[in-house]
């Protein structure tokens, strides 16, 4: 998709702080960090919203990735939040389904 910042940044069309890349996943550091570790992984297939997955293998190697990377990172074992926003109610800004990863602090207002 031509208009999509996500994929312009997995074309090379726009500089991101990349810190995994694999053929079906990226992963780069959340411009906009709200937590001292902030990042997003994403897929290098245009997916719009969650509502429009339907590979659960993609699905789950988004997860699986942001765990590997907080790993390596350091700060898997005091803990982070992973999150996925779907449509605009849901919060969602860019079109192109990503998986945020949030730690290296404390995280208030719990969800659930």
């Amino acid at each position: 998709m031509t208009d999509c910042l996500f994929c312009k940044i997995i074309a090379g069309d726009i500089p991101a702080e990349k810190l995994y890349e694999d053929d079906r996943v990226l992963a780069f550091k959340d411009i906009n960090a709200l937590a001292p570790e902030h990042f997003l992984v994403i897929p290098k297939e245009h997916i719009s919203t969650p509502n429009d997955a339907d590979n659960a293998e993609l699905m789950g190697e988004l997860s699986l990735t942001a765990t590997r990377i907080a790993k390596e990172r350091g700060f898997a074992e005091s803990g982070y939040r992973l999150v996925m926003n779907c449509n605009a109610d849901g919060g969602q800004v860019v079109f192109h389904i990503h998986l945020h990863c949030l730690g290296g602090r404390k995280m208030t207002s719990p969800i659930g």
